[in-house]
Formats: structure tokens, sequence, C-alpha cells
């Protein structure tokens, strides 16, 4: 139930059943990690620290977002409109949507953004890339009818968001056709 509504929060079961059966049905339901009682804290510390470690950029995929009649097919890195259309995103328009996605109902800052699309992780880094890339994104997704107000929404001094209203179509669990 948790995946549902934190794709990417870490998950680690503490717990008295220890049988074999019980550890693979919570690990296969989605926890990270499995503890059986009696454990030590540094134990516990040590699991955690080994979770967070694998989890921060845990990859969502995500396969398509769709507004109305338009869609973005995310793993062909393309918008695709009613009309039949085909628009090309490139890789990190494509990105910056996936992310936008993952993290669907709140702002994703530009540090934030910059350090998941391009790998900068300086928070001294002074660029308007992000903002280019938006404003590219708006006119792709806008079209002829120029709608792309529904689609990324400016959240003042936050950074960016996905519209409200619009839909967003995971892979079955195991898949990673998003990238």
């Amino acid at each position: 139930e948790l995946r549902v509504t934190h794709r990417a929060l870490p998950v680690i079961i503490l717990t008295a059943r220890g049988s074999e059966d019980d550890r693979v049905r919570g690990l296969r339901v989605g926890a990270d990690d499995y503890i059986v009682k009696p454990f030590s804290a540094r134990e516990l510390l040590a699991r955690v620290d080994a979770v967070l470690r694998r989890s921060p950029e845990r990859p969502t995929p995500i396969v398509r977002i769709s507004a109305g009649e338009t869609s973005v097919a995310c793993g062909r890195r393309e918008i695709v409109r009613a009309d039949g259309e085909r628009v090309a995103l490139s890789e990190m328009e494509a990105d910056i949507l996936q992310r936008l996605a993952a993290h669907a109902g709140r702002a994703v800052s530009r540090e934030e953004l910059l350090a998941s699309v391009w790998g900068l992780r300086d928070g001294g880094v002074e660029t308007r890339a992000i903002d280019m890339h938006i404003t590219r994104l708006r006119q792709k997704l806008g079209g002829k009818d120029d709608n792309s107000g529904d689609w990324i929404v400016t959240v003042r001094g936050k950074g960016y968001m996905l519209g409200p209203d619009l839909e967003i179509e995971q892979a079955p669990a195991g898949e990673e056709s998003a990238k």
C-alpha cells in the first residue's frame, strides 16, 4: 500500500515473524529489507544505512503521462497528439518530465532537477538551463493551441510541478520500460 502513494519511500519490515515464507513474502510485496526480532540497535542502524544508500534515486517506471487527448510516451520520448502528430522530446526534456511525474503533487526545485537530470550536486551553480528546457517543453506540449499551462505549473519560489489534471501511467511491477 505504501508503494502506491510513496513509490520511492524505503520500507523495512521489523517483525517477530521469522519463517522463510514470511521473509520472502515481505520482500516480494515491496519491502527493501526484513528484520526479525530480536535484533540489535547496531544491526538496525546498519540496515537502515544500507537501504538508504540503495534508495535515494530509485527509478520510477513511468510509461505514459496524459492530459486530455495528448500524451507523452516516456519510453519513446515523444508527444502523441489526438490527430496522430508525434513530437520528439530531447533526452533532457523527457528526463525532466519523468522527474516531475515521479514527484507528482509537489514542487520540484531547480536544484533537484539539476542534480537528478544533469548530475550537478553543487548548490552554487547558477544556470537558467532548467527554465529554458521548461519553456521548450511547454511549447512542445502546448502545440498549436498552446494549452501547456495544464502540463507544467510554476510554483513561485519553489520550482515546477506537473498540473493537477494529468494522468500518470506506471509500468507493472518489475518492469523498467520507462527509460
